[in-house]
């Protein structure tokens, strides 16, 4: 008999269910894009009304449709949700409040009681956990950022420190539990709002970049992991809690008791491919049409004509400025009337290969390892003209996670060691991991950005003074 499990992937831009078999392949799927953001004041960012279990259940009812095999065979659920999320509930589990989002200011500060039957303070792992099973359990991996929780044993802090200030009490917040842990089984109302069959085992997996990597299979501290989404970082993985790091930032993994160590990354990374696509409107359209291909296939087509260094375009991707540096903004540079609409294409790509580069290099020195090899995952893993980007701008193989969904690989394997069908996650990678197409780098590209990659790290030394003052005009 083949056991199937569910990988629930709630990220920054969709909620996706993937139905997948002990092998680690695909057999169903569903996806539901989320609402856009609101933004009632400043620095307030939220979910509105009840979406991320709205899109959930909209994106599991899809994926049990096109289940095509027995749902008795379905072994368990793994859930995976958005990281650095802030959800207040009252005391029935219901939400109090909108979701903070990751980018909402409120969830780096201490908790405020401003909402008077709010009752509980908990990740959007801990509420989507809650409506699925109705318990109020939580995975630990998913608390990094402002809880009182001690980071050495994964467990809420016996020091007051933290409590006073992070603003909570520790009745306010739910019990923690290892990734794959059981949470719970499916209630008949999140069985009738999703498909899945009630009474399911729903296991605890971690953050989603840390589920991301797991699904990716990365275990080595020779190789990078760099994932393309709307945030993009660079992620290795190691044994020991670093949190003084200055290079990088540590983070919880999907295994007990290891680590996620992340590079500085890129904020709106992929976002701002996709701006740049729609921006293209029509004329991008009806060139994907002519050519019978989807925009992105016609843009990396086009882009993959352009030499390498585009002509001397450079873009540096900080369109979204850090909160230490409100000032700082994008920048294109270089225009000389060589380039055209796919050298800007290009040039986005080449500013997020060298952005990583440079951030994931610092890592690497700090660690005392070396990159040997990279994988890629996200969205953007899927155009070979970005793979070939990383290896070149690396100068060492890189290869993409062979299914699309990393994160709801990484769910399932949870779900996979938490109902017992693969002893360790050891073994869940070995069964379900699979490598994808790899990219050798080209000599003479790597040493092209090698030589760019030294002006490019030098260009906000320049940039920072001019946008210091234009603030203080324009914003």
């Amino acid at each position: 008999m083949t056991r199937y499990f569910i990988g629930i992937d709630n990220g920054s831009q969709s909620s996706k269910v993937t139905v997948f078999d002990e092998r680690g392949r695909v057999v169903s799927e569903g996806r539901q894009a989320l609402r856009p953001y609101d933004t009632p004041g400043p620095g307030i960012v939220e979910h509105p009304d009840d979406d991320l279990w709205t899109s959930i259940g909209a994106a599991a009812r899809r994926a049990m449709a096109a289940f095509p095999g027995d749902l008795a065979d379905i072994a368990g659920v793994g859930l995976c949700t958005i990281r650095f999320c802030r959800a207040v509930l009252k005391a029935d589990g219901s939400l109090a409040q909108p979701v903070m989002s990751w980018m909402d200011d409120r969830v780096s500060r201490p908790y405020e009681h401003t909402v008077p039957d709010a009752r509980w303070v908990t990740t959007s792992s801990g509420y989507l956990g809650h409506r699925l099973t109705g318990a109020f359990r939580d995975t630990a991996a998913n608390y990094a950022g402002m809880w009182p929780l001690d980071s050495d044993t994964w467990q809420w802090s016996d020091d007051e420190e933290p409590w006073a200030k992070t603003g909570m009490r520790r009745d306010m917040l739910f019990d923690l539990v290892m990734p794959g842990d059981v949470l719970g089984t499916v209630t008949a109302a999140a069985s009738r709002h999703t498909g899945i069959p009630e009474g399911l085992p729903v296991v605890a997996t971690a953050n989603d970049k840390a589920v991301e990597a797991l699904g990716c299979g990365l275990y080595d501290s020779g190789t990078l992991l760099v994932s393309l989404g709307t945030y993009v970082a660079g992620m290795t993985t190691g044994p020991r809690n670093l949190p003084d790091a200055t290079g990088f930032w540590t983070n919880y993994a999907s295994v007990p008791h290891s680590y996620l160590y992340e590079s500085f990354g890129v904020r709106r990374g992929m976002w701002t491919v996709s701006w740049f696509r729609d921006l293209l409107g029509e004329e991008a359209a009806a060139g994907a049409r002519a050519a019978g291909l989807s925009v992105e296939e016609h843009l990396n087509a086009k882009a993959a004509e352009v030499p390498p260094g585009c002509d001397g375009l450079l873009t540096v991707l900080d369109w979204l400025a850090p909160t230490e540096a409100p000032y700082r903004k994008g920048t294109v540079l270089g225009f000389d009337g060589r380039q055209g609409r796919y050298h800007m294409y290009r040039s986005i790509l080449e500013g997020l290969a060298l952005t990583l580069h440079g951030t994931a290099g610092r890592m690497a020195g700090e660690l005392d390892t070396a990159w040997t090899h990279i994988l890629l995952s996200g969205g953007g893993s899927s155009s070979d003209l970005m793979m070939q980007i990383f290896a070149d701008v690396f100068g060492v193989p890189a290869h993409r996670a062979e299914v699309h969904n990393a994160a709801g690989l990484g769910a399932a394997m949870c779900a996979a060691v938490g109902t017992g069908a693969h002893v360790t996650f050891d073994d869940a990678r070995d069964a379900m991991v699979r490598a994808g197409t790899v990219f050798t780098p080209d000599p003479a590209n790597h040493a092209l950005y090698t030589r760019l990659g030294e002006v490019y790290r030098r260009i906000q030394d320049h940039t920072d003074p001019i946008y210091r003052e234009t603030w203080d005009i324009t914003g």
